[in-house]
């Protein structure tokens, strides 16, 4: 069996030129497997060439046949050394593959982007991982190889003690001669077990060595895919909340987690059969501790793993109101590489408060308190087999009650915030170790009235904004710059348009002064207090409420009109008076309101109905949606003959016609629906008195102001009635 270890030793042209030797005719597989039997036979006695020896190669080949057989039944996995043998082919095949591909995708396999850069980098890192892997596997079962054949020259050596031992009983002279061969054998089988007892120590402290590296390898792996793009995964979720794009499927880390769980695995396994080996062969030296310490650190980094990767898939609502349905999943990424959905554990979920949460990270409360009680918290974790997920899925919560803290100052309920904390425990390694998982959910506020929703809303968007990656829950800053605020108000404002048309430079500037009440955009930074909580000067309301508002409105009625770009939306009273008055009579906008929540109006220039020659600025009072649920905006703008073009000239059937009612349907059964149309009476063209089979119009409301739009009239025709 020397011989096949020297052999696995071999490097370069000699390791090709010795695995030439092996095919079809004769497997490598069979000479690793069974090379102490094959070095064991004498093959030299049987003479190839002469017929008489037949009898003696065919007993040959039948024992080798029947070893195989036994050896097969015995045999679990594949060793490090044949996996190596056929790594050689498959890198070969890989780097042919890359090379072909490399030279039909020319300069533009070079234009690699920089998430497939880091993509690579990481694949890279598995394929370094793996290759350390396999060769501690092939050092460790050399180093068994060798152990199990030290064993039996050391049991050899107390043969011969015992054969020394036994000597007495014989005759002096043959007594003499034997002793004098005893001895001698004796000498050499101790001065090479000494020898080889160094060998192994050389061999066991250069295999922790090597373990030692690819630990600090796995760490440096496992940092990347949870420090970094587990962490970078949970911030684009976060995002999402605020309308960001979608963070993305989990298929990719959960391959990569699946790779370091079963590298970690393999790792651990090593060093315990390390363990074993020393247990089984005691030797002088440091073993033991080195051992110790490497079972520790890999049980750590196995712990790490598990526990950072139980995460929510689906976050629960981030403004959850009382007594209301709501769902969440939460998923463990390396759950089907470690064979947990063997024994499928239970997730318990709890709602906690801020303070709550903070003493769980800390560690300082060893049992989940609660601060409410959620109806239907307990789930088991489904393994799904054809995409390798485990997760559970809770798809009727309600949350029944909520206990809240004492609040102060001007501190609301729609400020406090709560989590939802999902636990479970499960084991691996048939509960060789056992695991208590926890994870937070983002941060949810809770309300029992609609009525709260949008001051809720305006903390969970301050919050997605601007937490930094572990944080202490659930700190965010009192202030931000002005810029970060403008990040995020588009990233909202898109989102709830379903366009790429966001907010513009202008837009935002209108924003700026608005937030701070000033004609100056320049302002370092913007107070927390004053988005959500303090009223606009000479409002009840505050800057989030206002716009907050706008998006309700334009996400519900007008959203075809912005992202056609018909609406202008984010110009002062002021600013729309200095645009109007360089164009010609009829010329229009649509601004949103200052004076009121979701409100828009129309301004646009005519002539002075009381003062010839003077030319003003006209504003109808806002609409709402309550008003745009009557009729729409376009057949509003229809209705308004005084309106021709649409700031700065299109005429207005080109911007929005294609949004125009159709023309009722004629008259069924002698019938004829009524039809409410919008006028300004101080703009509308009086009508002659009605007529058989003429249309006339009938002010459904009076109006003494020119600023109120809600004045409808109801066409009628004559009909068989």
């Amino acid at each position: 069996m020397a011989m096949w270890i020297q052999a696995q030793q071999l490097q370069g042209d000699a390791l090709h030129q010795m695995q030439a030797l092996y095919g079809q005719h004769f497997p490598i597989e069979v000479r690793h497997y069974l090379a102490q039997w094959i070095e064991s036979q004498l093959w030299d006695s049987v003479e190839l060439d002469n017929p008489a020896e037949e009898t003696k190669a065919k007993r040959l080949l039948d024992n080798l046949v029947a070893e195989l057989q036994k050896k097969a039944q015995v045999q679990g996995g594949e060793d490090g050394f044949l996996l190596k043998i056929k790594l050689v082919c498959v890198s070969s095949e890989q780097r042919l593959v890359q090379e072909a591909t490399n030279a039909s995708s020319g300069s533009g396999s070079q234009a690699m982007d920089t998430l497939s850069q880091r993509h690579q980098q990481i694949n890279q890192a598995f394929e370094e991982l793996r290759l350390a892997t396999q060769e501690t596997e092939n050092e460790l079962r050399k180093l068994q190889q060798s152990q199990e054949y030290f064993i039996i020259q050391y049991q050899e050596n107390m043969r011969i003690q015992a054969q020394l031992s036994s000597l007495s009983s014989l005759p002096p002279t043959e007594r003499t001669q034997r002793e004098t061969t005893l001895q001698s054998k004796r000498a050499t089988v101790e001065a090479w077990l000494a020898r080889e007892a160094s060998t192994l120590q050389k061999y066991r402290l250069d295999l922790a060595e090597q373990h030692q590296k690819t630990l600090g390898l796995l760490r440096k792996q496992q940092t990347v895919i949870l420090d970094e793009e587990l962490i970078q995964w949970k911030r684009r979720q976060q995002l999402a909340g605020n309308g960001g794009p979608n963070e993305g499927g989990l298929d990719v880390l959960q391959s990569w987690c699946e790779k370091l769980a079963d590298l970690i695995w393999q790792n651990r396994q090593q060093i315990r059969r390390c363990e074993h080996l020393t247990q089984q062969l005691p030797l002088p030296g440091p073993m033991v501790e080195l051992l110790s310490k490497l079972n520790a650190d890999i049980t750590d980094i196995i712990s790490a793993l598990v526990t950072s990767t139980f995460i929510i898939e689906k976050q629960p609502p981030q403004v959850l109101k009382t007594q209301t349905k709501f769902a969440a999943t939460v998923r463990l990424l390396v759950g089907g590489k470690l064979n947990v959905h063997m024994n499928p554990p239970q997730v318990k979920a709890v709602i906690v408060s801020e303070q709550q949460a903070k003493a769980l990270l800390k560690n300082e409360s060893t049992h989940s308190e609660s601060s409410g009680e959620i109806l239907n918290n307990n789930c088991v974790m489904e393994y799904h087999q054809a995409t390798g997920t485990l997760s559970a899925h809770f798809r009727n919560m309600s949350l029944k009650r909520i206990k809240r803290s004492d609040r102060r100052g001007a501190e609301s309920v729609t400020e406090e915030k709560f989590t939802v904390l999902f636990e479970s425990q499960f084991s691996i390694g048939g509960n060789e170790l056992v695991f208590h998982v926890k994870t937070l959910s983002l941060p949810v506020v809770v309300i029992v009235h609609g009525s709260q929703d949008n001051n809720a809303t305006a903390t969970v968007l301050w919050d997605n904004a601007f937490a930094e990656p572990g944080r202490v829950p659930f700190i965010v800053p009192e202030k931000v710059l002005w810029p970060q605020l403008c990040e995020a108000l588009d990233m909202k404002y898109k989102a709830e348009m379903h366009s790429g048309r966001g907010l513009s430079d202008d837009n935002l500037v209108f924003l700026a002064q608005k937030a701070f009440s000033s004609s100056s955009n320049n302002s370092d930074d913007y107070r927390k207090m004053c988005f959500a909580q303090e009223s606009l000067p000479g409002r009840n309301f505050t800057f989030w409420q206002w716009f907050d508002g706008v998006v309700e409105l334009m996400k519900k009625h007008l959203k075809p009109h912005w992202n056609d770009g018909a609406i202008l939306g984010f110009v002062n009273k002021q600013q729309a008076q200095d645009m109007l008055m360089s164009k010609p009579n009829g010329t229009f906008l649509l601004r949103f309101s200052d004076s009121e929540i979701g409100g828009i109006t129309i301004a646009w220039v005519a002539e002075n109905p009381n003062k010839s020659g003077e030319r003003l600025v006209w504003n109808l009072l806002p609409y709402t949606t309550k008003d745009f649920s009557i009729r729409s905006l376009a057949d509003r703008i229809s209705d308004l003959n005084h309106l021709l073009y649409l700031y700065p000239d299109r005429p207005k059937d080109e911007v929005f016609a294609k949004y125009y009612t159709p023309p009722l349907s004629k008259a069924v059964d002698g019938y004829v629906k009524p039809q409410i149309k919008q006028v300004v009476p101080e703009f509308t063209t009086p009508n002659p008195e009605p007529s058989a089979g003429a249309t006339a119009f009938m002010d459904q409301t009076a109006s003494p102001s020119v600023t109120h739009p809600n004045n409808f009239n109801v066409t009628w025709s004559s009909s068989k009635s």
